[in-house]
């Protein structure tokens, strides 16, 4: 049975969302002697029916300040796919040449010189930050459901010292599409998000709108869905100093170039640092959005609304029982059954190899 937390008060408008979810079980993705696997948000998921793959990294484990990520950071984050072809409940990992990045022997970025077909069979798309170049951010692509890749290319700056690439986007066509990033501030400081567009492929870039204002602290990772109806929902992780962060929600009806904020799906803390979300819509039209949650009993929290985001349903707790604050990181997929799929990094111990796990749960039943 799952559990339900109140907000302790804060505000937060909720919704009935249909029948009570349940959690399914939860499946080792993920583990390896001396390995941090980590931030599957930072790397992208894709699905086609119940082919699902994640990406995440596989960086090495080092027992170091308990304030800090468990990682060696002399040593170099390795990108790994999961691939599950039965829908989450079996997983293979997959370490492809074709995504080394240039700092570990791949290929230097260039520019890309044929257009993507972004509705080719098994396309895939992923935008990453270069660790080697710091501030710049090269996308990669694949149309044979994730098995090999072309690129790294070059993604535009658009007059900021630094974007900060995660992999979301939204395709419109052929050769048309939105990405979701995040770009430094004015200031050079991190990050406010915003969507790029391309109508040629992803041969030239230009930045559509930025999602938000300018924030006091940092608002970064966007997770983005479009509505039957055109509407665009993008949310974000958001942190206005060292004791308060949340999840915004904000939305568009003019493909991405004005926002207006909507009800907040996380209005409380997220626990250490915060954690970013992943929004998805459901076939019934229900919205559900997960993602980590850094306070005790650590865990990996959901939330779902059934009217388009402007209300939500009290926080929905899949696990609790996570041995540090590092883990979370989201990404989701729905499986052909409507049941839930979502992978996240997790802690069994503070000084202990970081996993990756699949939690599998069903959304319940919408209200008619």
């Amino acid at each position: 049975m799952i559990c339900r937390r109140t907000m302790f008060g804060l505000p937060f408008a909720l919704a009935t969302a249909g029948a009570a979810p349940r959690s399914i079980r939860n499946i080792p993705v993920y583990a390896e002697l001396g390995r941090f696997g980590g931030w599957p948000a930072n790397y992208g998921i894709w699905n086609w029916g119940d082919e699902i793959v994640c990406g995440f990294a596989a960086a090495y484990f080092i027992k170091t300040d308990p304030e800090r990520h468990q990682r060696d950071r002399n040593r170099p984050k390795e990108p790994r796919l999961a691939r599950s072809l039965d829908g989450g409940e079996t997983w293979k990992i997959e370490a492809p040449a074709s995504l080394i990045p240039p700092e570990q022997g791949g290929k230097p970025a260039r520019a890309l010189a044929e257009p993507m077909d972004f509705t080719a069979p098994g396309f895939a798309f992923t935008l990453r930050q270069s660790e080697a170049e710091k501030g710049r951010s090269h996308f990669s692509y694949s149309t044979d459901r994730a098995r090999t890749w072309q690129g790294p290319f070059e993604f535009p700056m658009f007059g900021r010292k630094a974007i900060d690439g995660r992999t979301d986007y939204q395709i419109y066509g052929r050769h048309e599409a939105l990405v979701f990033a995040t770009a430094s501030k004015e200031d050079g400081q991190e990050g406010r998000p915003f969507c790029a567009r391309t109508v040629d492929g992803g041969l030239t870039w230009n930045l559509q709108g930025w999602i938000g204002p300018e924030p006091q602290g940092f608002s970064i990772m966007p997770s983005s869905v479009r509505l039957p109806n055109g509407r665009l929902l993008c949310a974000v992780r958001v942190k206005q100093d060292e004791a308060t962060d949340w999840v915004d929600l904000y939305a568009s009806d003019d493909q991405g170039r004005s926002w207006v904020p909507l009800a907040r799906p996380i209005a409380h803390s997220t626990g250490k640092s915060g954690n970013p979300p992943s929004l998805k819509r459901l076939p019934d039209g229900r919205l559900t959005l997960t993602s980590g949650y850094r306070e005790r009993p650590y865990g990996i929290h959901a939330t779902i609304s059934d009217n388009d985001g402007k209300s939500w349903s009290e926080p929905i707790v899949l696990r609790d029982d996570g041995e540090a604050w590092d883990l979370g990181y989201t990404r989701d997929a729905i499986r052909t059954d409507g049941k839930i799929v979502t992978l996240y990094y997790w802690s069994p111990g503070l000084y202990k190899e970081r996993e990756i796990v699949a939690t599998i749960w069903d959304p319940g039943k919408r209200n008619r």
